[in-house]
């Protein structure tokens, strides 16, 4: 098996997992996947109702929570800017909006 730390970009076709799938668990945290957004979340933590509804649907962990069982804002180093967080916010446009990132 090839680890993602030890990955490199120049592998050949038969050095590859069948697939390309990554058979080692938890590899996202290692990447930095948050330069593929487009668009971004961005989160107003005092209009936040603590529903944790956006905690579970996030693909990527991007949204932390403190030792308080809180949430607090967004891991923009691993967010994808895939949006379900913002589709499941019952405060959307108050909690949680979303706009194109500037880069």
């Amino acid at each position: 098996m090839i680890y993602v730390k030890d990955a490199k970009s120049d592998y050949k076709w038969n050095e590859v997992s069948l697939g390309g799938n990554i058979l080692e668990p938890g590899t996202s945290l290692e990447v930095n996947t948050g330069d593929w957004r487009i668009f971004i979340p961005k989160f107003f933590k005092e209009e936040c109702i603590q529903c944790m509804l956006c905690f579970p649907v996030c693909a990527d962990s991007a949204i932390p929570v403190n030792s308080a069982g809180q949430r607090e804002d967004f891991d923009f180093k691993h967010c994808k800017g895939c949006g379900v967080c913002y589709k499941v916010c019952p405060k959307i446009d108050k909690a949680i909006t979303w706009e194109e990132e500037v880069k």
